[in-house]
């Protein structure tokens, strides 16, 4: 995957002079950077809010899907560090996008002077090794939907519509297939601290799984449990980021 010379093929959001933190959010599987699209209007003033935009989906639907979460990780690291500037980085992942937020912490955390100053996952426990949980074949479609059924019974009906499941299904395939397939040789504690949030009715994240990313920093877990299901951060938004806002600032 080559690294788009436009910084806006794979960061949304605009830039905001006076923000004194850089916020930078990763989608869930099949999600794409407007899931994040009003938190810059409902997050104080001196933080910039900016989602990653995958490719395989929304305008980059004509262009492939990453293959591995390393090349993904590879990819969106040297994106964030060509746009860097003087303000300190915070990462937010949801779901999938808890785990890539991690790989790219890891690849950010190695780099000399830069100021990462937290990782927030939300709604998965931390990445398994090998030995824990073996990498599999990518899930059939037919898996990805019952999955999907469980995981957002409200919107199960969009996965379903005959016009739109052909423009869905492919970016949904690639995700569950990169996840099926990620599990990293070992895991390297962060110099920065983890927030740990999910739901309180989460049936694939449980709150105890979160406690589980203590296991991937040297800086300390806290950990924040909301009322609501996988995608709590939908009915919980307010609230959600009034705690990200009082963890950053």
């Amino acid at each position: 995957m080559t690294v788009p010379d436009d910084r806006a093929r794979w960061l949304r959001g605009s830039r905001v002079p006076g923000a004194r933190i850089r916020l930078v959010c990763f989608p869930h599987a099949g999600g794409a950077a407007g899931a994040f699209h009003d938190w810059a209007a409902l997050t104080p003033p001196e933080i910039e809010v900016v989602a990653v935009q995958y490719p395989g989906r929304q305008d980059r639907l004509a262009e492939p899907c990453a293959g591995t979460m390393e090349e993904l990780a590879d990819t969106v690291t040297e994106v964030l560090l060509r746009d860097a500037d003087d303000r300190p980085l915070a990462l937010f992942g949801h779901s999938m996008g808890s785990s890539a937020a991690y790989e790219v912490a890891r690849r950010l955390d190695a780099v000399p002077g830069l100021p990462l100053t937290r990782l927030i996952v939300s709604g998965r426990g931390r990445p398994r090794l090998p030995e824990e949980r073996p990498p599999g074949p990518t899930p059939s479609d037919t898996e990805i939907l019952a999955h999907l059924r469980v995981l957002d019974p409200e919107n199960a009906a969009v996965y379903e519509h005959p016009d739109l499941r052909p423009v869905i299904m492919p970016a949904l395939r690639a995700d569950f297939g990169l996840l099926a397939k990620y599990r990293p040789a070992r895991l390297d504690p962060l110099g920065v601290p983890v927030t740990a949030c999910g739901g309180d009715g989460d049936p694939v994240c449980a709150p105890e799984d979160l406690k589980s990313w203590a296991d991937v920093t040297s800086r300390g877990l806290d950990v924040r449990v909301f009322e609501g299901k996988h995608f709590y951060l939908t009915s919980r938004k307010r609230e959600l980021l009034d705690f990200i806002a009082s963890q950053l600032t």
